[in-house]
């Protein structure tokens, strides 16, 4: 008899969810409305879908299928993990909106991604082999030839062999461990008799002592089963000789070899095996009662995070029964959480193919390179306080760069008049300017306050590592709120001037991250507007007080005002709509999951109002439902940069309100988390954030449309016959670094060739400390989609470290080698001058700034 099947929106069909029950709550659910893990789940299908496009790089849609991999990690990890938690419990607790139960919404999950790894796999194989035709081939032990083999054998026996640690499992050696994410060799394995003790003669036992007696080593009895933990010190990819680059990873070269490992027992067969745990902890739990430091009871949820219970089982090829019954047995898990597929178990080692091909292969295979330039809003030669003073500035990362704000804080640090800067911290990089600018302010007397969030996921360690340097430095610490994380970005620097306090307030929709910033794509304000400044400061007055108020002037900050101003800014365009007059609304988020927010777009829907919603990633709202959702439209760009930024408008185009912030449109930002949104209404940047939006709107090669049954249109479904293709993100790179390099240009005009010289021996000085500090593409990546990444001392990350210093060493396109006869000019140049000052006794006044740049 057939299984019978639910349809969920999205046109997912799950198996086992049709009792009567579930058959009333699915009937009643609210036809607008879709499942958020189902959501999600489309959208890193989305992701995927970059490693199918063929308009993308070669090893930028590899880099695409780790990015679902990784993505992918972290959702069982946390939201899986999270539903079996809730399953456990007497009370179900039911999906507002899909009307679903946990053990529901997981089976759901397990289907969908049954259906998703195949599509990885076909993806994955199709990469792999155009590369292959391109020269760089992910070769299987099977297919090196005699010379390969001997070289891996002996690269093995060097660099592995001293780090392997196998272990047997019988009564003496009980089940190991396995630790969340690390890759394992398990080895079925048979004693080389193949009679008991018990069934054999006299004459045979003797003999089997014999036997034993001449061998080196001698296996223990009643082993059924061997593991190799894959060792976290060796390098994961082996470079093989041959034309091209070739590679084998170190998870196959070990499997292939592992008779030697384990040669005293006979080996029956192998494969490598995944385990993914839960690691959804209650960071709060506990910590009142225990009356300890927050930053020690954090180190102890991240020990315990570790040993939570498995959610998935994935192997390179199908268990045996005898090994999976065994695995599901120690793990607790049951056939649909195990996995099979053929793509490596973990997929990190892609970002580092780049550094490991010539420059010209990587030409034709990757993208080119670009560097975040310098904001044309910005003069090159004035300090940023100044400038600050003259007008409201907005910075679009990663377009633009963070220097100047980086800048700004080294500025405020040596400025007297600069009395205090306080800041909240999310997620720091792990090195991080920033943050070093902010240590040295207070190292100089400066009062720095910073609150840290150390339930930050995944960046807990790194956070905790920081605070300890901020409190040695003799800032003043604090941390988040005990109910809710602390999620706003925002700095203000106060100084004493002639008039009184002066507040410069800076405020974002992303983290404070220099890495992040490469790949994210935000908005960070600066202003002096006294207003903002005021509602900065009882910002951070509040924070010390762990209270949340609504008792500010111009920012909106949740969790008590942005959802109920958010509401009131939506029933003011459903008034319009009814009274005839123009209305309108606008949201980019990165998700939209309340159901509060969602019940009442529909209403503006069905009042009239035109919705538009810029959504990278979780849609519960269905748009395009009939007498529903019709005037609601639900777009996506997935792409080269991650989108991030959050903006909230209201009203038709001509008299929008514009705010930016820090939230989504989900419960847990606006209800559970301290965010920051803000006014836009300085004329210049208002031009600026509708710059941005109209480019992503007229994007015709990642922009796809949600639609009623909850599927997406195809890529380039808005690229007619005869349009030209426009990408947003390449536009807006251009656009950045065209007005970049305009600004620099007009401002070099004004300056003598002395002046200038200097000018470009700053700029050469901040190139090389780009280069020396860049770090390696796999860290970039990996803290941008907030994963743990390998020791930065490891010497397998060497051809990271080569990759991301050649793309940042190209600083706004400028070789180095044409700028030689323009400098020798400019000396030519300011010889006479500066002759003339010596000779006068005096020293020019940018002998200080020059000294030391005569190489350059």
């Amino acid at each position: 008899m057939m299984e019978k099947k639910a349809h969920l929106s999205g046109g997912i069909d799950v198996p086992g969810l049709m009792g009567p029950e579930a058959q009333a709550r699915m009937a009643a659910r609210c036809p607008y409305m879709q499942n958020r893990e189902l959501s999600w789940l489309t959208f890193n299908e989305r992701v995927l879908d970059q490693g199918a496009d063929e308009t993308v790089p070669l090893l930028e849609r590899l880099q695409f299928v780790s990015i679902f991999w990784s993505n992918l990690q972290e959702f069982f990890m946390v939201r899986v993990g999270s539903l079996t938690d809730l399953s456990l419990l007497k009370k179900e607790i039911i999906d507002t909106k899909s009307n679903m139960t946990p053990s529901e919404q997981l089976d759901a999950i397990y289907a969908r991604c049954h259906e998703l790894y195949p599509q990885q796999e076909r993806i994955y194989n199709e990469v792999q082999s155009q590369l292959a035709e391109a020269g760089v081939r992910h070769l299987s032990y099977a297919q090196l030839d005699d010379d390969q083999r001997a070289y891996v054998t002996d690269w093995l026996k060097t660099n592995v062999s001293p780090f392997l640690s196998p272990q047997i499992i019988n009564a003496r050696h009980p089940f190991p461990h396995l630790e969340n994410g690390a890759l394992y060799i398990v080895v079925r394995l048979v004693e080389s008799t193949t009679k008991k003790k018990s069934d054999m003669t006299k004459e045979e036992r003797r003999a089997l002592k014999e036997q034993r007696k001449k061998v080196k080593n001698q296996g223990a009895e009643g082993v059924t089963l061997g593991i190799i933990p894959l060792p976290a010190k060796s390098p994961r990819l082996i470079k093989v000789p041959g034309e091209g680059v070739n590679y084998v990873l170190l998870e196959d070269a070990i499997e292939a070899n592992v008779a030697d490992v384990f040669s005293m027992y006979t080996v029956k067969h192998t494969n490598v095996i995944c385990v993914t745990r839960n690691a959804d902890l209650d960071a709060t739990e506990g910590a009142d009662e225990r009356e300890e430091d927050y930053r020690e009871h954090m180190k102890k949820i991240l020990k315990r995070r570790g040993r939570l219970a498995p959610v998935r089982l994935e192997s390179k090829r199908k268990l045996s029964s005898t090994v999976g019954e065994f695995l599901m047995s120690r793990l607790g898990l049951k056939p649909h959480q195990c996995f099979v597929t053929s793509v490596p178990l973990n997929m990190g080692f892609v970002f580092g193919l780049p550094g490991m091909v010539d420059d010209v292969t990587r030409s034709q295979l990757t993208s080119v390179p670009f560097t975040p330039c310098w904001p044309g809003q910005f003069k090159r030669s004035r300090r940023i306080i100044e400038q600050v003073q003259e007008r409201d500035v907005l910075l679009s990362y990663p377009y633009e760069s963070m220097d100047p704000f980086v800048q700004l804080l080294r500025e405020a640090a040596a400025d007297p008049d600069v009395v205090s800067i306080k800041i909240t911290l999310y997620r720091l990089a792990s090195q991080s300017h920033l943050a070093e600018a902010l240590i040295s302010a207070a190292e100089v007397g400066k009062e720095v306050t910073a609150l840290f969030e150390l339930r930050a996921r995944f960046d807990e360690s790194n956070n905790i590592e920081w605070s300890q340097r901020f409190e040695e430095a003799g800032c003043n610490v604090i941390y988040g709120f005990h109910d809710y994380k602390v999620h706003s970005k925002i700095c203000c620097i106060t100084r004493q001037t002639a008039d009184g306090l002066q507040h410069i307030t800076q405020l974002g929709t992303g983290n404070y991250n220099e890495k992040t910033a490469k790949l994210y794509t935000d908005f960070s304000y600066i202003t002096v507007d006294p207003r903002i400044g005021r509602d900065a400061v009882e910002f951070f007055r509040n924070m010390g007080l762990e209270n949340a108020s609504r008792n500010y002037e111009t920012l909106w900050v949740a969790p008590l005002q942005i959802k109920q101003n958010i509401i009131d800014g939506i029933d003011e365009q459903i008034e319009l709509a009814r009274a005839g007059q123009k209305c309108g609304l606008f949201f980019k988020t990165n998700s939209i999951t309340d159901k509060q927010v969602i019940e009442k777009i529909a209403e503006a829907s069905q009042a009239g109002v035109p919705v538009t919603l810029l959504v990278r990633g979780i849609s519960c709202l269905v748009p395009q439902v009939p007498n529903l959702t019709d005037n609601v439209r639900v777009v996506s760009i997935v792409g080269r940069l991650l989108e991030h930024s959050r903006i909230y408008g209201f009203g038709p185009r001509e008299s929008m309100r514009i705010y930016l912030s820090s939230a989504d449109l989900m419960t847990r930002n606006m209800d559970k988390r301290v965010e920051i949104a803000w006014p836009v209404e300085d004329e210049e940047c208002r031009r600026r954030v509708f710059a941005f939006i109209d480019a992503c709107m007229h994007d015709n090669m990642k922009l796809r449309e949600l639609r009623a049954d909850g599927t997406y249109t195809p890529l380039r479904a808005f690229l007619g016959e005869g349009d030209t293709p426009y990408n947003a993100h390449e536009a807006l790179i251009q656009a950045a670094a065209a007005e970049s390099k305009a600004a620099h240009e007009e401002e070099l005009s004004g300056k003598t060739a002395f002046e200038k010289l200097s000018m470009q021996a700053q700029e050469s000085r901040r190139a090389q400390v780009r280069a020396r500090q860049a770090s390696n593409l796999e860290e970039i990546y990996r803290e941008a989609l907030n994963h743990e990444v390998v020791s930065e001392n490891d010497a397998s990350l060497e051809p990271y470290v080569k990759a991301a210093v050649q793309a940042v060493s190209a600083i706004e396109g400028v070789d180095a080698a044409t700028m030689v006869p323009a400098v020798a000019a400019a000396i030519a140049a300011a010889m006479p001058a500066a002759q003339a000052a010596n000779d006068a006794g005096q020293k020019s006044p940018k002998d200080e700034e020059f000294d030391g740049e005569a190489s350059e």
